[in-house]
């Protein structure tokens, strides 16, 4: 039973629910303030957007998905289900207010205000991860020593330096050059005739997510912290100052604090709290292929969206697409089908039929691309979601602020534009 929580006394128990990333993250961090967690997850851990993901730790590329190219994308994805960016027609009076609301922030000056924000975040998100190597989590990240962004010209390359130079404007730190076509193939034998520019990004990292989420779920656990498998929560109750019971089908789960990390699950189980920025489903696509033929380093098809990731284990991943489609909807061909057509033309030698792990997970997006982190209506009820597509980039870094926030009661800066109220 938990103890009754006052001013003066930290929590001593959460109960977390999710275990990606982010909720592990969480629960790890917590365990380092000598909270008792227990972790509830409704499959097992690396179950959704945290294992089928890039598995880029990109700070330089980590920005908000709101942009004003992203209306241009829109606009031509809502009639081709073959564009980068898909928005199937459908009637759903949530995804027009989500729409509405994200193109206004669709704008220049909304834009460096966002980016700023995530340029404080990406400072520390690498140390965030070293801090996890340090305490004992086994898998590794690696380096990219470079990064490598390819396009067909140099003018379409041109999108991407300006948008690195906006960054850089807004507090990115980020070191970069132009390189050519010859230059890129020299770096990646995997890149073909079609590729006449690109850009060499350095001090980037990368890692096979599926594998380091469960080296960290491990630790979790080695460090006293219990994870329930395939428990669904159907609800929370903020019982006072007795703390919080958590509703699953073995029974209530009682702690001092909740902390909902469910992704694009997140409204149903956060509402009641008063949470209403809403969380849409953008739901991302990816195959791993044979790696003999692929790409030895991480590669970025920019105008494509499509992304290469070597795992290891003898498969690179290839990642792309972003649909705002209901999260549970199984994967749609057209959709890998859609990547291929895109990457076959500028990558040679992969074997495409070779193709295995096919994968569509939904990436948790907020009209305002900014995470929601902290406190909620409730002083015992705490959300860590709504990453986009940087869940795994951040996860480490929310978790241990998130973390901090509750053990010691004093929110750190950073958090302050990431209120779940806001």
């Amino acid at each position: 039973m938990p103890t009754a929580i006052g001013p003066s006394r930290p929590p001593r128990s959460a109960v977390v629910i999710g275990a990606g990333m982010v909720g592990l993250a969480t629960a790890w961090s917590l365990r380092n303030h000598g909270v008792e967690v227990t972790v509830v997850e409704r499959r097992h851990p690396a179950a959704g957007a945290s294992w089928g993901n890039a598995g880029w730790l990109s700070p330089a590329l980590t920005l908000p998905l709101p942009e004003p190219a992203a209306l241009r994308y829109g606009l031509r994805g809502l009639v081709s289900p073959e564009s980068p960016v898909y928005i199937p027609p459908r009637p759903d009076p949530r995804l027009a207010r989500f729409l509405l609301t994200f193109t206004r922030n669709c704008t220049p000056r909304r834009w460096r205000v966002l980016a700023a924000t995530f340029a404080t975040l990406n400072r520390h998100a690498l140390d965030a991860y070293d801090a996890l190597a340090a305490d004992g989590v086994a898998e590794p990240t690696r380096p990219a020593e470079p990064c490598l962004i390819a396009f067909r010209t140099a003018a379409e390359r041109a999108a991407m330096v300006e948008e690195l130079e906006h960054a850089r404007a807004a507090g990115f730190r980020i070191a970069y050059e132009r390189i050519d076509g010859d230059r890129a193939r020299a770096l990646e034998p995997a890149l073909g005739d079609g590729i006449g520019a690109a850009v060499e990004l350095h001090g980037q990292r990368y890692l096979n997510p599926g594998n380091f989420v469960r080296a960290l779920a491990d630790a979790v656990r080695k460090r006293g912290g219990e994870i329930l498998e395939r428990t669904e929560v159907s609800g929370i109750r903020d019982l006072g100052r007795a703390g919080v019971a958590v509703a699953t089908p073995g029974g209530q789960l009682r702690a001092d604090v909740a902390v909902v990390a469910t992704g694009a699950w997140l409204g149903p189980l956060v509402r009641p709290f008063g949470v209403r920025v809403p969380v849409q489903a953008g739901r991302g696509y990816s195959f791993s292929v044979p790696a003999e033929g692929a790409p030895t380093r991480p590669t970025y098809l920019a105008a494509q969206k499509v992304v290469c990731t070597p795992l290891g284990e003898g498969r690179v991943r290839v990642a792309g697409m972003m649909e705002l489609a209901p999260a549970d909807r199984p994967v749609d061909p057209r959709r890998i089908q859609a990547i291929i057509a895109a990457a076959r033309p500028l990558l040679r030698g992969i074997d495409w039929e070779a193709r295995t792990d096919t994968w569509v997970g939904a990436r948790p997006c907020t009209p305002d691309g900014l995470p929601l982190i902290g406190p909620t209506g409730s002083p015992r009820v705490y959300v860590n979601g709504g990453h986009g597509m940087w869940g795994v980039a951040l996860g480490p870094l929310s978790g241990r602020l998130l973390a901090d926030a509750i053990a010691t009661g004093a929110s750190p800066a950073e958090l302050a534009p990431l209120h779940p109220l806001r």
